[in-house]
């Protein structure tokens, strides 16, 4: 985009115009050289680049600088009714004449969440997504702006009694001052002790289910609520005293106050003594979506689509014509990522794809036929042998995934350094992988270490670009499809980073490598024939290093036993053991021991998490 403009350069440097709502117009053209162009991409991770003809109407003026610049004013009054702002950049000057380019940038509207360190901080996260509203989590100590952008604020639950001496605090007066306000459990009893309400320990703990009594169903926040509607309870204080002005919404047999709300600020507060983020409370997310629609006036228009739109044209802007170098795995961060990028700057990017060697069977030419199919620029590289010699003789699971790791590390640099005059290292960091998460033994926060590649940005000097860093997984996947990525891959199984090698119990050959992919493959080809595959949360076989005697015809054998594993879950955090038919096992069982020689047993594993893992290493 490049509007020409008429200005005198030495009024360039800065000017602000007095424009209505959420709208402003900034111009950064500091020394009118681009080298010192801030990153306009810091305003919000959405971006659309705009075009737009010599400017004709009006003029608008600063009262130190006076820079005109005129506009079309057709054009203005479409960016200003569509809720953007224009940011402006000097790309090329002359004496007399100037030419700025620049974006408009959509104001995305934000919840913020504040985390006291409650383990379910990420799914309310994960609630607000779904309803097609950005937010963010930060901890409850962070300092923060409040801007147009934020449109309300959530108080997380906490494992700290509002009573303790330590207890973490915010104002809560003064945010609901100027935004709206939910509290979750330990939020909302934090709301009323700061209001002027009392908190007490209740007369016997309560967790787990209970029924919501509606004591007023007119509110905006109850609407599509039923009465008597199942939530899911987990404190031990409970609200005694509602402050003045406060409101009980609705309560349960065993506890008085079970929603509220303040009937006399200038912006609504309301408050939960339940977690309505967990699938166990029915019309949870119906609370939380009247939240950020009927209360906040949130539009709900955060959807994968604008997206990939807005991502694509964002890193256009801020690659340019540099190079990218990115290891894939065939998993679906990297490889949603790596099309995002490859989409903005084409055979720029550069894919780097390792045979481990512990890869599900076929997988590596599989995946390589799938990024063909995405016209990705990739590499592929068998490096089997190599990790193998690595694996030799370790036994020990951190042992075999820090041999692999240091491999691929190996391998990376490797081929990296093939590609001359790279700028940036890609990765597929989501935003699990950066949320700052709280340190309830004090005041500091701590932040979850990125799954990057190790090592690689500070031996390599590349600058990082990680177009799905604010993200949740399912969120990633839904843009994958968005961008036309094959099904079967965005839902996939999960599958460990070191792959089969944490599979194989004890010692990794190549011998056993075969007969575990051999047994896997026929078990999730089974899964997906008997449509089981997408009614387990994961599933994967693993070899034992257990030899028994069988009997196979005439002969007796001594092989290998292999365990089938499968889990249903949500998240991950949580697993029960997936119930599986069991004429599907009787067959799964058969189709192993009949086909792959090296096996005779089959035994299927029944544990749950906790207080057993979903892999074994």
């Amino acid at each position: 985009m490049i509007i020409e403009v008429n200005i005198d350069p030495n009024a360039l440097p800065l000017f602000k115009a007095p424009t209505p709502n959420n709208h402003e117009i900034h111009s950064n053209a500091i020394n009118h050289s681009s080298d010192n162009i801030p990153n306009f991409l810091d305003y919000s991770p959405l971006a659309i680049p705009f075009r737009a003809m010599r400017p004709l109407f009006p003029p608008w003026t600063n009262e130190s600088s006076k820079p005109k610049i005129q506009f079309i004013s057709s054009l203005l009054t479409l960016f200003l009714s569509n809720n953007m702002f224009w940011t402006i950049r000097q790309t090329t000057q002359n004496k007399k004449h100037c030419c700025l380019a620049g974006y408009i940038r959509r104001m995305t509207e934000k919840i913020l969440i504040l985390d006291f360190g409650s383990q379910f901080t990420q799914l309310i996260a994960r609630a607000v997504r779904e309803a097609n509203v950005y937010c963010e989590i930060i901890p409850y100590n962070k300092r923060f702006e409040i801007d147009t952008q934020l449109k309300g604020i959530i108080l997380s639950g906490s494992p700290f009694s509002v009573n303790d001496a330590d207890a973490p605090q915010v104002d809560v007066a003064a945010l609901s001052a100027q935004l709206p306000i939910l509290g979750v459990c330990y939020g909302a009893q934090l709301i009323a002790q700061q209001m002027g309400g009392r908190v007490d320990k209740s007369n016997k703990r309560e967790y787990g289910r209970a029924n919501l009594a509606l004591l007023n169903t007119s509110d905006i926040f109850l609407k599509e609520v039923p009465n008597n509607s199942q939530v899911w309870m987990s404190h031990s204080d409970s609200i005694a005293t509602l402050p003045i002005g406060f409101e009980v919404l609705a309560a349960t047999d065993n506890i008085p106050v079970a929603i509220f709300k303040n009937t006399l600020n200038n912006f609504p507060i309301y408050g939960l003594q339940f977690h309505p983020e967990v699938h166990h409370s029915v019309a949870g997310k119906t609370l939380i979506q009247n939240f950020l629609v009927k209360v906040c006036g949130c539009s709900q228009d955060f959807t994968p689509a604008a997206f990939v739109t807005e991502t694509i044209e964002q890193l256009k802007l801020q690659l340019g014509d540099a190079k990218v170098i990115m290891g894939l795995s065939g998993g679906v961060d990297s490889t949603v990522a790596a099309t995002l990028i490859s989409r903005a700057i084409g055979s720029n990017l550069h894919g780097i794809f390792v045979d481990n060697g512990v890869l599900r069977k076929n997988e590596y030419q599989q995946v390589l036929d799938i990024y063909a199919q995405l016209n990705l620029n990739v590499t592929g590289v068998d490096a089997k042998d190599l990790f193998y010699k690595a694996l030799d003789n370790q036994t020990d699971p951190e042992a075999k995934r820090k041999a692999i790791g240091k491999t691929f590390i190996d391998v990376f640099q490797i081929e990296a350094a093939k590609v001359k005059d790279a700028a940036f290292l890609g990765q597929g960091t989501i935003y699990p992988d950066v949320i700052e998460s709280v340190s309830v033994h004090g005041p500091s926060a701590t932040i979850k270490s990125h799954h990057n590649v190790g090592g690689l940005p500070d031996t390599m000097h590349l600058k990082l670009v990680e177009p799905l860093r604010f993200l949740f997984k399912d969120e990633v996947r839904k843009v994958g499809l968005a961008l036309g990525i094959p099904h079967e891959l965005l839902f996939r199984h999960p599958f460990p980073g070191p792959g089969l090698a944490i599979r194989i119990l004890g010692e990794v050959t190549a011998e056993k490598v075969a007969l575990l992919q051999a047994a896997d493959a026929i078990y999730s080809d089974a899964l997906k024939s008997w449509n089981l595959y997408d009614k387990v949360w994961q599933a994967g076989t693993i070899l034992l290093p257990v030899k028994s005697v069988g009997v196979m015809g005439d002969e007796r054998t001594y092989e290998f036993t292999v365990a089938l594993r499968a889990v249903t879950s949500v998240d991950g955090m949580t697993a029960d053991w997936a119930h599986l038919p069991y004429d599907f096992l009787a067959h799964v069982s058969n189709e192993i021991i009949n086909n792959v020689k090296g096996i005779n047993r089959v035994v299927y594993d029944i544990s749950s998490k906790p207080p057993a893992t979903i892999e074994w290493e």
